[in-house]
């Protein structure tokens, strides 16, 4: 099994920053593609930003500019900076990871718990 633990959460005022940690631990074998998402209160869970084992990035347009992702291979770790952030950001965010706990076996999805992150106007 993989497990994702997620850190970096809290408050912050509009304008501010700050970075979210999700580190990956358990039976690993390999590690494709990492994202976070979020949720809003009585909202669908929408995708942020994700990033391919070799490094591509995607973002969703709302954040474009202002986050950024990144992950460190070698400690199973994906990072997200915020900056310049608005209330609407306010949401819990939750990592995910595609990974495959044996060689050459299926790659399934693996969700953090989620973090709150809320940003004061």
């Amino acid at each position: 099994q993989v497990q994702l633990v997620e850190s970096g959460g809290g408050l912050v005022q509009a304008g501010g920053s700050l970075r979210v940690s999700c580190v990956a631990s358990g039976s690993i074998f390999s590690i494709n593609g990492m994202a976070w998402y979020r949720q809003a209160p009585e909202k669908q869970r929408e995708l942020v930003a994700s990033i391919s084992r070799g490094g591509y990035t995607n973002y969703a347009d709302s954040v474009k500019g202002r986050f950024t992702i990144s992950r460190d291979n070698a400690k199973n770790t994906v990072y997200l900076q915020m900056n310049s952030l608005k209330f609407e950001d306010t949401a819990v965010y939750y990592c995910k990871v595609r990974a495959s706990t044996k060689v050459r076996g299926p790659e399934y999805d693996y969700w953090g718990q989620g973090t709150q992150v809320t940003v004061s106007s």
